[in-house]
């Protein structure tokens, strides 16, 4: 028996399915072991000792590593096939010590697909462990482990903020920056001049190119009044231009630029996006049988491989014509571009989306023809159009027009551009010297709007440009900077808030490298020569550490405190003042005495008065609440009164009511429920207490 390690389970059957009954396929669930929290400052790193780390298993992983443990004893041969990127690698390595396993000969299985020629590649051409790659990761673990406990510790202290990180901090100063734009934008007035002309019997609205004067801009309403004269009989054309551009398709999909048009075209947020996308990655049963539908969803690469790409262009030719076919898209590795192995693609050309339709969640098949329309339409040739651009001239004042024709439709039979231009089936017949009646002009008054905010794929976008973090952490950044509250979303659109800005500018003021977008790429691009048997992980990390740990304590020493802010009451339990703070449900108050005194004062909820008196002492009656929010009725005079009644249903005086009461003629007699069971009671009660029993019925 051979035993196959994987990270995530659903791959386990396919993967079994394709190696045959000689192989055991078992998963590890992702991350086995991560940094221990002893020794020095709880980093689980010993600092004096080059930086050697402390591992132990992950408290959920226990059993997991047993069950491994005790199958490895069992197996003839041990392959490792986690995923493959550096998170991957660094599980292999894991799995090996943990396993027991020679790192230096251990099979390490490589595939960007889950199919059976995917597979069987891969076990054709096994590879060992890459130490580098592994090194890279730890030295990036660590570094994130020191800035995290080290600057978390200091911000919660001070400011009362949850954490810092290295790529958390920095994106979130993308977005403090922005916002910061957005406060201190001042809106300015302007205005847009409209001028319709009559084309063929149809009105056409104009652009406004500039005023006889030349000025492109209309600050005044005194200017647009001008204008607005002048506009009147007809608008002459001067110049007619018509060109013809060709429009390329756009490259695969990276990790980056799926979320992007993921977000754009079907409104998913990131974690969202790579959730279906995994699930498309490890597999969907189809026709019976469990395969993988996308290639590697984490990946800066837009290239193709070369057996795709070949089985691509006869799929095209079959199906659309040899006019059509194009040729692949160069793919340039820039030096932010890492683990280029291939785009985001289907794993098959002839697994159209309407063919694998019924199988698929509708998030799923909508994102799988997202990416199936993108590959496919980038093997097209471009969409040629052509293009009339019409000047015109009123007393001086000039405007344009653009007619646009599409001449060949190109890869937009199968992925259309977002951009709504109107075209043409004909360009209409317009030449210089022609003139044409203005039906209509007006002026609005117009104000400046300020930058947008960031939505998430705009975030991730400007990571990825800038080189904070790797495809792997760009959706989870964003996931926690929402946990910790720094900022909130609203329909993918991200807001810093109060606490983010506060966090924001104190790391920037005390911790600027941190923050700062050019030193953490600098430091990602330092991480990951590492992998490439460049730089030194000792080297980096003392160089890091000796001259954070400088500043961290500096800080401790210069760094303000959020003021105290009292709420003018005293601790019942220990006599200190009561101050507002912030926990991780918002805000709530406490004692100031805290941790020798954790009183915390539960927050009075709203009292909601019934309208009647209480029969007992006269007191308004109020309606309480007690577990799973069910309601009853009782006295606001408590604890002097302890009067208590169950609240009544809209329904119970209607559909409940037997007949009048027989004592004071006023109640209804109405079912009721008590000690001894059901019975019929008055709705006056207590003040007229008058009850029957309910008869049983006979059955015939």
């Amino acid at each position: 028996m051979k035993l196959v390690i994987v990270e995530s389970p659903t791959k386990c059957e396919t993967i079994k399915r394709y190696l045959g009954n000689d192989y055991v396929v078992k998963a590890s669930y992702g991350h086995i072991r991560d940094l221990a929290t002893r020794g020095k400052g709880g980093l689980g790193i010993d600092v004096e000792n080059n930086f050697a780390p402390a591992y132990i298993i992950n408290k959920d992983k226990k059993k997991v590593v047993y069950d491994l443990q005790k199958l490895a004893k069992e197996a003839d041969e041990v392959i490792l096939a986690t995923d493959p990127d550096r998170e991957g690698e660094a599980i292999a390595w894991h799995l090996a010590q943990v396993l027991g396993l020679n790192v230096a000969t251990n099979k390490r299985l490589e595939f960007h697909e889950i199919t059976r020629d995917s597979i069987g590649e891969a076990m054709k051409h096994p590879r060992t462990i890459d130490l580098a790659l592994v090194s890279s990761q730890e030295t990036r673990r660590m570094l994130d482990r020191i800035i995290g406990f080290k600057l978390s510790a200091l911000i919660n202290k001070k400011i009362h903020s949850k954490s810092a990180g290295r790529v958390q901090s920095a994106t979130l100063k993308l977005a403090y920056d922005q916002e910061l734009k957005i406060d201190q934008f001042v809106p300015k007035e302007y205005y847009k001049i409209n001028c319709l002309i009559l084309l063929k019997g149809k009105e056409h609205e104009l652009t406004f190119l500039s005023d006889s004067n030349g000025n492109k801009e209309i600050n005044t309403m005194e200017e647009a009044e001008k204008i607005l004269k002048l506009l009147n009989g007809e608008a002459k054309v001067v110049s007619v231009d018509k060109t013809v551009k060709t429009i390329d398709s756009k490259e695969p999909f990276t990790t980056s630029t799926l979320q992007q048009e993921a977000f754009s075209r079907l409104k998913f947020k990131t974690d969202k996006t790579q959730r279906v996308a995994q699930s498309l990655y490890e597999g969907i049963s189809v026709n019976g049988e469990h395969v993988g539908l996308i290639t590697y969803m984490r990946t800066d690469s837009t290239r193709l491989a070369p057996i795709f790409v070949e089985r691509a262009k006869n799929y095209i030719t079959e199906t659309y014509g040899k006019e059509y076919l194009g040729r692949p898209k160069q793919f340039k590795a820039t030096e932010l571009t890492q683990d280029a192995h291939e785009a985001i693609r289907p794993t098959s050309n002839h697994r159209t989306p309407e063919s694998v339709r019924q199988y698929l969640t509708p998030d799923q098949y909508n994102l799988y023809k997202l990416i199936y329309n993108r590959t496919i339409a980038s093997l097209f040739k471009g969409k040629k159009e052509e293009i009339l651009t019409v000047k015109f001239d009123v007393n001086g004042v000039s405007f344009k027009s653009d007619f646009v024709r599409t001449l060949f439709p190109g890869y937009e039979i199968v992925y259309k551009d977002e951009e709504e231009v109107k075209h043409y089936k004909e360009l209409p017949e317009i030449n210089v010297g022609d003139s044409f009646t203005i039906s209509n002009s007006s002026v609005e008054q117009k104000f400046t709007t300020p930058p947008a905010r960031y939505s998430e794929a705009k975030i991730v976008k400007l990571m990825e440009e800038v080189g904070i973090g790797r495809p792997s952490t760009y959706a989870s950044t964003i996931s926690t900077l929402k946990k910790r509250k720094y900022v909130v979303e609203e329909k993918g659109i991200l807001t810093v808030t109060d606490q983010g800005k506060k966090t924001a500018h104190v790391l920037e003021k005390y911790f600027p490298d941190i923050v700062d977008a050019k030193y953490t790429a600098d430091m990602e691009n330092k991480l990951d020569s590492i992998s490439e048997g460049g730089e030194k992980s000792n080297k980096i990390l003392s160089e890091f550490y000796n001259e954070f740990i400088k500043e961290i304590d500096h800080a401790y020493q210069i760094m303000y405190v959020d003021e105290v802010v009292y709420t003018g009451d005293i601790c019942p339990k220990c006599g200190s003042p009561l101050v507002y703070k912030e926990g991780k449900n918002g805000k709530f108050i406490g004692c100031s005495n805290y941790p020798r005194c954790n009183y915390v004062q539960k927050e009075p909820k709203p009292v909601v008065y019934t309208g009647e008196l209480c029969p007992k002492c006269g007191k308004p009656l109020v309606k309480r609440t007690y577990s799973k929010n069910k309601t009853f009725i009782a006295c606001s005079g408590y604890p002097s009164c302890n009067y208590t009644v169950k609240e009544k249903k809209p329904e119970d005086e209607e559909t409940k009511i037997v007949k009048k009461c027989p004592q004071c003629e006023t109640g209804n007699l109405i079912k009721k429920r008590g000690k001894y069971g059901y019975f019929l009671g008055c709705t006056n009660y207590p003040e007229c207490n008058h009850m029957e029993k309910i008869g049983k019925r006979r059955h015939s």
